[in-house]
């Protein structure tokens, strides 16, 4: 008689505290994550939350804080970012500085450093746009170049995320081989790829193939998750997630994958943080032994 098969290991999936639980107070959704069975967080702009709190709530349900986003500039008044921003260089060198010691004391190995947009807010001629393009990139590039040695000092890595057009118009960075080709220019081990397979989807489509593609290169750093188009519970729409997380498995891929979805529950205001809990059908199937 052949010997039983060996379970697969689990896929690693860490909750986005910033898409999920978001009618609980934002460090109570460390606890409603550990309740539900996580293990990982991540989450976008943590500077907005004391440091030593956090730390002390992610110590007391033992959980990892796995990636979080480097500052973006003045995200109320519509910016994404400050790497391919021309101008506001010194602005970027404070904000990833700053970003490398919040990831030391909150213990954090991956931080998301956002390229920035780069459309004119006015009609402007062909030439001129695509000179201020070229600008863009080559300060986009040098910005993490410079970073990528400062993580290094540090030991920690920095990743890029390709973003589609529609959710965030003007984004500079939107493809998988654009940031690929960056970073092998770039030529650090500590400049990764944030593989969005929400974003990879819009903007591409073909995500087994691009995953076959991509994984391989071990330039991957860490992978996301929605659905699409909706961006709700990776269990509907027109990306097949059991036939994503069984491709995962046979690709090996080990490192964690952030839950950046907005629950399609509508909140209950007698039952906080339930709209999300509600819907983690597709988590708990996910790893479920065949």
């Amino acid at each position: 008689m052949s010997p039983p098969l060996a379970r697969p290991d689990p896929l690693r999936f860490a909750a986005n505290l910033s898409w999920l639980y978001t009618d609980l107070p934002f460090l109570a959704r460390l606890d409603a994550a550990a309740r539900d069975g996580f293990t990982g967080v991540e989450c976008l702009f943590p500077h907005e939350h004391p440091t030593g709190e956090l730390r002390a709530r992610l110590a007391d349900n033992g959980l990892a804080l796995v990636l979080f986003n480097a500052e973006p500039g003045d995200w109320a008044a519509g910016e994404r970012g400050l790497a391919g921003v021309p101008g506001r260089e010194a602005d970027f060198r404070t904000h990833l500085l700053s970003a490398l010691d919040r990831a030391e004391a909150l213990g954090c190995p991956r931080i998301h450093v956002m390229a920035g947009l780069c459309a004119p807010s006015a009609p402007t001629a062909r030439a001129d746009a695509q000179a201020a393009l070229a600008t863009s990139w080559r300060t986009y590039e040098a910005n993490l170049r410079w970073a990528a040695e400062q993580a290094a000092a540090a030991g920690r890595h920095l990743t890029i995320e390709p973003i589609n057009p529609r959710d965030m118009p003007g984004y500079l960075l939107t493809h998988q081989a654009q940031a690929h080709g960056l970073i092998q220019r770039i030529g650090s081990p500590h400049l990764q790829v944030q593989m969005d397979l929400y974003h990879c989807q819009i903007v591409e489509g073909d995500v087994s193939m691009n995953l076959r593609r991509w994984l391989p290169s071990g330039q991957v750093g860490h992978l996301q998750i929605a659905a699409v188009p909706d961006r709700g519970e990776p269990d509907e729409g027109e990306l097949s997630h059991p036939w994503v997380f069984a491709e995962l498995r046979r690709l090996g891929w080990a490192g964690w994958i952030g839950c950046e979805y907005r629950p399609r529950r509508a909140p209950q205001a007698d039952a906080p943080g339930q709209a999300t809990t509600a819907g983690l059908g597709w988590l708990r199937a996910a790893n479920r032994a065949p």
